[in-house]
């Protein structure tokens, strides 16, 4: 009963048969190769993006740090949710990667940012003169950090705030394939249609080994990035398998198809239980005593602490994540288990406004 992270799931089989045919002979490194050009296209034509610019990673860190990296300039600042994964996660990769940009953090319930909210932070750094710094970028999580999703009015409306601000949009989407599955919004949709600039594409946590993509959807902002990702030391020189990786998770939608999978067998985690937020794509979160947890844990169920405001003193957070492998088997036994004594079960409070 693993439910400690999508990322403890393997690859998907037919990713790992395409990495497999990739490994047949000899190919171009660094990118030079036949596959990296087509998985491209194959990116574009999924984001209906014929001129954006694709550069493939191999983590999300190094992605979100480097798209940042990009478009914000080193006396920037960076706007996020204050439970961001580039504020809480990164060890302060965008701004080592920037070289030196700040980070300026938003509240908002529920891992989400509103317009209101971001207006609000904005108001704090007037940018008087050059002694405030700039402000730069909004950078967006989809699906956020708690498991909630954005739509495309959500995502435009934030865009709008942000562009008015003279700032680029960044969209953190390591599990943008959950978000898509989750709005049945078309890609374009959920990005540059409604405003991103730039996009962090993460393929790892949906059953690749390692693929991560950096879109940028004009390509005059993308001037240089690859100098930038070479010296950050994240351009593969067999990049080929990171290519591979790309090819086969979007064909025939097998991404949404995995992200799908992933979010349903939430959806029936969630059943019966008392979840603190709205279960949207593929995490579950729960407030339960303490006591609970630790006994929930002895019997096998792994699931991940989750800091947020105490609801009281003998309890805590937990999150629960599937993944394009959790089975229905799994789902039922961690549900029998969570299910044999709910008389602990708290709804928690909202997350500071």
């Amino acid at each position: 009963m693993n439910f400690g992270s999508d990322n403890w799931s393997g690859v998907h089989p037919a990713i790992w048969d395409a990495m497999g045919r990739a490994n047949a002979g000899l190919a171009p490194g660094y990118g030079n190769d036949d596959l990296t050009a087509a998985a491209v296209a194959a990116v574009r034509e999924t984001f209906d993006a014929p001129q954006a610019e694709v550069f493939l990673l191999g983590t999300g860190t190094g992605a979100n740090a480097l798209a940042l990296s990009q478009i914000c300039p080193p006396w920037g600042r960076i706007f996020c949710h204050e439970s961001a994964h580039i504020h809480t996660s990164e060890s302060g990769a965008p701004g080592y990667l920037s070289g030196g940009a700040q980070l300026a953090l938003v509240p908002g319930a529920d891992g989400r940012l509103t317009p209101d909210a971001l207006r609000d932070t904005l108001a704090l750094y007037p940018q008087v003169d050059e002694h405030d710094g700039q402000n730069a970028v909004l950078s967006i999580t989809n699906t956020s950090e708690c498991g909630r999703v954005y739509g495309p009015a959500d995502l435009a409306a934030l865009c709008d705030v942000a562009h008015g601000a003279g700032m680029a949009v960044h969209l953190d989407g390591a599990r943008f394939a959950n978000a898509v599955a989750a709005s049945g919004a078309a890609p374009a949709d959920l990005t540059w249609r409604a405003g991103v600039d730039a996009l962090s594409l993460g393929g790892t946590k949906n059953g690749c080994m390692a693929l991560e993509a950096v879109v940028i959807f004009d390509p005059a902002r993308a001037a240089g990035f690859r100098f930038r990702r070479m010296r950050a030391g994240h351009l593969w020189s067999k990049h080929r398998f990171l290519a591979a990786q790309m090819l086969a998770w979007l064909d025939g939608g097998l991404w949404l198809d995995l992200a799908r999978h992933a979010n349903a067998m939430a959806a029936d985690l969630a059943q019966g239980l008392a979840p603190i937020w709205p279960v949207e794509a593929n995490e579950v979160f729960l407030r339960l005593p303490t006591a609970r947890i630790s006994a929930l844990r002895a019997a096998g169920l792994k699931a991940a602490d989750w800091d947020m405001p105490a609801g009281s003193p003998d309890t805590a957070a937990i999150r629960l994540v599937t993944s394009w492998a959790t089975t229905s088997e799994q789902v039922a036994a961690a549900r029998a288990l969570l299910l044999a004594d709910q008389d602990g079960a708290q709804a928690a409070p909202a997350l500071r406004q």
